[in-house]
């Protein structure tokens, strides 16, 4: 049954890896889908923007005036292919912040309700003519950068469009008094870009239904898969202790049996009924039997109560006095083993309120346990101390409980230790029934135990 729920718990575990994964999978997919068509439904948004802006094209048409001019005067040589390039970016940089300005207020009247920023960046500009290509500038040979717009960090940039500008032109001009003429064939790409101001988290709110939506159905996966277990070990953990406490009871019920079996034939053999004594002997030992049995049974059925169950006829005891004579009668009880009992008071309040029977059998449970599960020869240190409440340690030297049993110790018909060694009698109720009675008086009881070093159990009842 173990393995079984070994396997079972493997397999759950393996089976919400599975789903995790199908489920980060989907929602990736999801995600990027998301974007992908964010970013679209952003780009048709601006797509126009810069064709149908009467500012915009203003501006544009300005850069691009002056710059044909400095292309004349290059390939007429009357500057070096530097001064075009520098004279591109002074005079873009000039017109930058209006067309910046002229941008922001074409997105407001598009009613875009997130910021972006944009950029028109320069990647080839190269000249044609009838005998050579001239590349004045190429963006991947060259650190330089031109663009008109926002400034936009790499990480952060999405592309929008490659544009073309290609253009051709003729001009002529008197060159040391003599007319000549130049003819040349542009073609001027630039790359659109844009940053959407916080695009992640306006995505991720566009999934914030469907990640909540998973997140409850994996939690609830996950809590029905938890209670299903734990309801699976619960139950092999209460056949286990019905089968412990089974064998448990028939052990104990055996011997009595037998010897009632034996009793009975010989009442029954002749040579035994002309023997008065022997016929006495056998019905004192039937006698004593029987009420082993109704012991046994009366055991089970009172120590079985839970502390609900339990009606308390409370007195006022002097608790030195209370404990000195439960402590007396238990060494009575014990004549016949070795043991050393030490006790320790320390009382500020004299007296409590208790129910003197049922507080007698919980202290006489432990001391017999601690009895039951030392050597032959048992070291028991009671400490009783009476402050704001009634606090009794009883500390034994006997084999203790492993932190795997220590747990279970109050739980009905569980005993610590390999479950099939009886050497030590008991079906499982004594600190059940302990434990029920102090709950019964508003207390608590906890104990403290290393395997092979001793057990402590210490009740604390309040004086209320």
């Amino acid at each position: 049954m173990k393995r079984k729920i070994n396997h079972l718990i493997i397999a759950s575990a393996l089976g919400l890896i599975a789903l995790s994964i199908i489920q980060g999978y989907l929602i990736n997919n999801t995600y990027e889908l998301k974007k992908k068509a964010f970013i679209a439904e952003t780009k048709t948004s601006i797509a126009k923007i810069d064709d149908f802006s009467p500012a915009l094209d203003s501006l544009s048409d300005f850069w691009q005036e002056h710059f044909i001019n400095k292309l004349i005067d290059y390939k007429f040589n009357l500057i070096e292919k530097e001064e075009v390039i520098i004279n591109l970016e002074n005079v873009i940089d000039s017109i930058n912040d209006t067309y910046i300005a002229e941008y922001q207020k074409e997105l407001l009247k598009s009613n875009i309700p997130y910021g972006i920023k944009y950029r028109k960046k320069v990647t080839t500009i190269i000249l044609q003519d009838s005998t050579k290509n001239d590349t004045l500038f190429n963006i991947n040979t060259t650190p330089k950068k031109i663009a008109l717009g926002n400034f936009i960090a790499e990480d952060n940039s999405i592309g929008i469009s490659t544009t073309s500008w290609q253009t051709d032109h003729s001009s002529s001009r008197v060159i040391n008094g003599k007319n000549a003429e130049v003819t040349f064939y542009l073609t001027f790409q630039t790359e659109d870009e844009m940053d959407i101001a916080g695009w992640k988290k306006i995505v991720f709110k566009q999934m914030l239904g469907l990640l909540l939506l998973s997140l409850l159905i994996f939690t609830t996966v996950i809590g029905l898969l938890y209670y299903a277990i734990k309801s699976l070990i619960k139950q092999k953990k209460i056949a286990d202790i019905k089968t412990d406490f089974v064998n448990n009871i028939t052990h104990e019920l055996k011997t009595p049996l037998a010897t009632l079996t034996l009793a009975t034939k010989m009442l029954k053999n002749n040579n035994v009924k002309q023997q008065p004594q022997l016929i006495d002997n056998t019905v004192n030992t039937i006698e004593r039997q029987n009420k082993r049995l109704q012991k046994l049974i009366d055991q089970v059925l009172s120590n079985s109560l839970g502390y609900q169950e339990i009606h308390l006829n409370k007195e006022s005891v002097n608790i030195k006095d209370y404990i000195n004579t439960v402590l007396d009668d238990f060494m009575l009880s014990v004549k016949s083993k070795n043991v050393t009992l030490s006790r320790n008071f320390s009382i500020l309040n004299k007296t409590i309120h208790l129910d003197k029977f049922y507080v007698t059998t919980a202290l006489l449970n432990i001391l017999e346990n601690a009895v039951k599960y030392s050597e032959d020869d048992s070291v028991i240190d009671c400490t009783i101390e009476s402050n704001s409440e009634l606090k009794i340690s009883i500390k034994d030297d006997g084999r203790g409980i492993s932190d795997k049993d220590k747990k279970y110790v109050f739980d009905k018909f569980f005993r610590a230790g390999h479950k099939e060694i009886h050497n030590v009698k008991g079906l499982g109720l004594g600190l059940y029934y302990t434990n029920q009675i102090i709950k019964a008086h508003n207390g608590n009881i906890t104990v403290k135990s290393k395997e092979g070093k001793g057990t402590t159990l210490i009740l604390n009842i309040p004086f209320h």
